[in-house]
């Protein structure tokens, strides 16, 4: 984050990418078109079909069952690294880690563009000139593959005849659980190859995205101390899996104050693939504005359904327009929730079940592209109706789907 940022974001979900001195898509798995010979380092030894096959040497799980975190630190170390962006006459430190033999770095992307910095997600640039430093504090020039700035992913690439690399294992963040053991490294305040560790706080938390108007709705919450120059760097699971990229804290300070958050590595492996593939990132859109419902906002307006998105507001000319959807009528208030009752309650996707606005997003972002047909099963009073929706490309300024 370059020092005119930081200003900026005052005294809530400060950015971790720049040093105070120095200064949705579908998970398909490992694709191996176009002849690409990347392999990444992930958790599962047996690869899905058509994926990238998996180094199972360097993907075995750290020895024994307890929590260590000297040997998470002697292991995994040296496949974190620092990372130095030049924007003209400014400078932003952040972290990163090493993914693949062939040099493939992952970061957040306020770390390495001016995303988030007062300008539209669509007109993020990157940093004229990047640099990754290792642990033995050798340094070299990296290429900014692509960004993703609804998740807050970096996707850089080094030479790997310029370094000796030592990837790190990717794990899958589906599985964490809350009160699981966390191990984060990287380069706080622009000291090297820090550790520090934790707990995961709470899992799917729906947070402000600091790179673009969309809400992030599956962060890992943590209490492991995180603070400015930690963005970008790995969360380590007690297997020596990564199953977040450190991206942002709360805090009235701007310092670590027991809540940080993480990108959750199964959304950066989404990012990466496209990113590898075309360069961008493509999420699909809906076009509507929901509420959460619950048990006790159903019995107050009389709902179908005591879970699911209930849609506010339908964005003119969205998919959700074309296809009938409809939004609430005049708004109302309950409990100190603001509710437009009378529009329609989705409660599926493609069969998936919704049980909120948040769930809504992420089945979206998680299993589909634009231009993608999919049903969406909606309650419209007492009737449970199926309809057909054509996704659309998700634009940089929301009218709805936060």
């Amino acid at each position: 984050m370059r020092p005119g940022a930081v200003a900026a974001l005052a005294v809530v979900c400060a950015l971790l990418g720049g040093s105070a001195t120095l200064l949705v898509g579908r998970a398909i798995g490992w694709l191996d078109e176009g002849g690409s010979d990347t392999v990444f380092v992930r958790e599962t030894a047996e690869p899905a079909d058509g994926a990238v096959p998996v180094d199972s040497d360097l993907a075995n799980p750290l020895p024994g069952n307890s929590f260590d975190p000297a040997r998470i630190y002697r292991e995994r170390a040296d496949g974190v690294v620092t990372i130095i962006a030049l924007f003209g006459g400014a400078a932003s430190q952040g972290s990163g880690f090493v993914v693949s033999e062939d040099g493939y770095v992952l970061t957040n992307s306020h770390v390495i563009t001016t995303a988030g910095e007062e300008s539209p997600a669509d007109e993020a640039d990157a940093a004229g000139t990047v640099f990754v430093e290792f642990r033995d504090g050798d340094r070299i020039r990296a290429r900014v593959v692509g960004w993703d700035v609804y998740d807050d992913v970096g996707l850089l690439k080094v030479d790997p005849a310029a370094h000796e690399l030592d990837p790190v294992p990717l794990g899958n963040s589906s599985r964490v659980v809350v009160g699981e053991p966390v191990a984060a490294i990287g380069s706080p305040f622009g000291q090297m190859s820090s550790l520090s560790v934790g707990v995961v706080a709470a899992t799917e938390r729906a947070i402000d995205s600091l790179t673009s108007e969309y809400n992030l709705v599956d962060a890992i919450q943590t209490d492991a101390p995180i603070n400015r120059g930690n963005s970008g760097g790995p969360m380590f699971n007690a297997r020596g899996f990564v199953i977040g990229i450190n991206a942002q804290i709360n805090s009235e300070s701007g310092t670590a104050e027991g809540v940080g958050f993480a990108i959750p590595i199964n959304s950066a492996k989404r990012s990466m693939e496209q990113l590898i593939q075309t360069g961008r990132v493509r999420y699909a859109w809906v076009g509507v504005s929901t509420q959460s419902v619950t048990p006790s906002l159903a019995d107050r307006f009389g709902l179908a359904v005591q879970r699911g998105a209930a849609v506010q507001e339908v964005v003119a000319g969205s998919p959700a327009e074309e296809a009938g959807l409809r939004g609430g009528s005049e708004q109302e208030s309950f409990a100190g929730i603001p509710f437009r009752p009378g529009g329609d309650v989705i409660v599926s996707i493609a069969g998936r079940r919704i049980q909120d606005a948040e769930d809504l997003v992420r089945a979206i972002s998680e299993r589909f592209l634009p231009g993608e047909r999919v049903r969406i099963g909606v309650f419209r009073g007492e009737r449970r109706l199926s309809v057909e929706i054509r996704l659309a490309e998700r634009p940089a300024t929301p009218g709805s789907d936060r």
